[in-house]
C-alpha cells in the first residue's frame, strides 16, 4: 500500500512547519515595549479614492497574526487600517481582531474584511457568510467587503455575488465594496474600469512587477478614476531562497510600492513587533536610499519566491496543472512559513501528492526563471502531512 503520510522529522525537513520562529515571534509580542512616540506630522497620509477614506501609507495585514498584542502595538503606534478575512485561520483571525477593537471609538480605526464564495455559492449564502463574519468581528458594519482572489471576469461579475455585494451596502452592513487579486491583476483591474461598480482593489504589487507596463497603465487609470488601491505581497515573498538564507529588504520594497502615488495604502503582513517597527518606520519617509535600490536590484537577479501570476504558464503543463495556484502556495509555506495556508490551496487544486511523477521533463518555462518541476513536487507533499502539524 502507498504511504500516504509522513513522520514528524521528515515533515519537519521539508521545511513546513515554521514552528520555531512562530514560538519565538509569540515569545517576543508577549509583553511588547512601549513604540516611540510617532511624529504625526511626519506620517504620510492618502485617501483611498471617492471612498474618502484616509489612511496612513502604512496599515497592517492581519492574516497569519495569531498574538493581539500586534494589533495593540500597531493600533497604538498609529496605523488605523487593518485588513482581515473570513477564510483565515478558520475564523478565528476575524475573532482575534473583533475582541481586540470592541472597546474602540469605531471611528478610530478602518476594518476590511473579504469573502471568497465557494463555486454555485448563492446571494443568500453569500450573505450568511457575511452575518458571521461581522458577528466574530463584533461589529454592525465593516467599512470595505472585498470579493477575495478575482482572477477572471465572470468571478468577477457574478450575478449572485454582485447581488449580496449590494444589498449588503444596502442594509448598511459595508461601507464600500471591493475586490482582491493575486493573478491577472492587470486584467482585473482594468475589467472593473470598463464595468464599474467596484470602489476599491486590492491587488499584489512589488518591485518584480517593476517592468509590467500593463500593471503601472492599469494602476493609472484606476487612480484617476477614483478607486481605492490597496498594495499587498509588498515584499514578494520576502526571502529568496527556500533555505532562508536571503532576506528581501523589506523597508526597501515597502517604499518601492509606496513610491507609486497610485497605490495609497499597503498591508504587509505583521507578526511580529519587529516586523511593525520595520514597516512602520516606513511611514513618514518613502525615499529609496541609493543601497536600498542596490538591494532591490540585486534581488531581481534571483528568481526568488513571489509568482507575478502572469498566466504565461497557464496551458503549458501536458497533465493541466494549476500552475500558478501552485506556485502561490509554494510562497506561502516556503516564504511566508504559512503551511495551514499552503495546505488548503493545494487542496483545493485537486492534485495528487507526486504530480509530477510521471514526468520525465518539464514542459512549463516560466517567465520568473522558476524550476516549475521541483517546486511543484515540493509543495505537493504538503498534502500527506498530518493536519495537527499544521495548526
Amino acid at each position: 500500500m502507498k504511504k500516504t503520510s509522513i513522520d514528524r522529522r521528515k515533515f519537519l525537513q521539508l521545511g513546513v512547519t515554521g514552528a520555531a520562529s512562530l514560538a519565538a515571534t509569540t515569545a517576543a509580542v508577549a509583553s511588547p515595549s512601549p513604540l516611540p512616540d510617532a511624529e504625526k506630522d511626519k506620517i504620510i497620509f492618502r485617501t483611498l479614492g471617492k471612498t474618502g477614506i484616509r489612511v496612513p501609507v502604512v496599515s497592517m495585514g492581519v492574516m497569519r497574526a495569531d498574538n493581539p498584542n500586534i494589533l495593540k502595538a500597531a493600533y497604538q503606534s498609529g496605523i488605523t487600517f487593518f485588513d482581515t478575512a473570513h477564510g483565515y485561520q478558520e475564523g478565528r483571525n476575524e475573532e482575534m481582531v473583533g475582541n481586540f477593537f470592541e472597546d474602540k471609538p469605531r471611528d478610530s480605526f478602518v476594518l476590511a474584511t473579504k469573502i471568497h464564495p465557494g463555486k454555485g455559492t448563492s446571494k443568500e449564502k453569500f450573505l450568511e457568510m457575511l452575518d458571521l463574519s461581522l458577528k466574530r468581528l463584533k461589529m454592525d458594519f465593516v467599512d470595505i467587503l472585498y470579493l477575495h482572489a478575482a482572477d477572471d471576469s465572470q468571478y468577477l461579475y457574478n450575478e449572485d455575488y454582485i447581488g449580496a455585494l449590494k444589498t449588503a451596502k444596502e442594509q448598511g452592513k459595508v461601507k464600500h465594496v471591493g475586490f482582491s487579486t493575486h493573478r491577472n491583476m492587470a486584467g482585473m483591474i482594468n475589467t472593473a474600469l470598463e464595468r464599474g461598480f467596484y470602489e476599491v482593489i486590492l491587488t499584489s504589487y512589488n518591485f518584480r512587477l517593476a517592468n509590467d507596463e500593463e500593471m503601472t497603465n492599469a494602476l493609472q487609470r484606476a487612480h484617476d478614476a477614483g478607486i481605492g488601491l490597496v498594495g499587498m505581497k509588498n515584499m514578494a515573498g520576502g526571502w529568496l531562497d527556500e533555505a532562508k538564507t536571503k532576506k528581501v529588504n523589506a523597508k526597501a520594497a515597502l517604499k518601492w510600492a509606496l513610491s507609486n502615488p497610485c497605490i495609497h495604502t499597503c498591508i504587509p503582513g505583521i507578526v511580529s513587533f519587529e516586523m511593525l517597527l520595520e514597516n512602520w518606520s516606513v511611514a513618514g519617509d518613502i525615499a529609496l536610499l541609493p543601497e536600498e535600490k542596490e538591494d532591490l536590484q540585486l534581488a531581481l537577479r534571483e528568481p526568488g519566491m513571489f509568482c507575478t501570476g502572469c498566466n504565461s504558464c497557464s496551458g503549458q503543463c501536458v497533465h493541466g496543472l494549476p500552475v500558478s495556484d501552485l506556485m502561490r502556495s509554494y510562497m506561502y509555506n516556503y516564504a511566508y512559513a504559512y503551511p495551514a495556508k499552503a495546505w488548503q490551496t493545494v487542496v483545493e487544486t485537486g492534485i495528487s501528492d507526486n504530480p509530477c511523477g510521471d514526468c520525465e521533463e518539464c514542459t512549463v518555462t516560466c517567465k520568473s526563471g522558476f524550476d516549475v518541476r521541483r517546486r511543484i513536487t515540493n509543495i505537493a507533499r504538503i498534502k500527506t502531512v498530518p493536519a495537527e502539524f499544521l495548526v
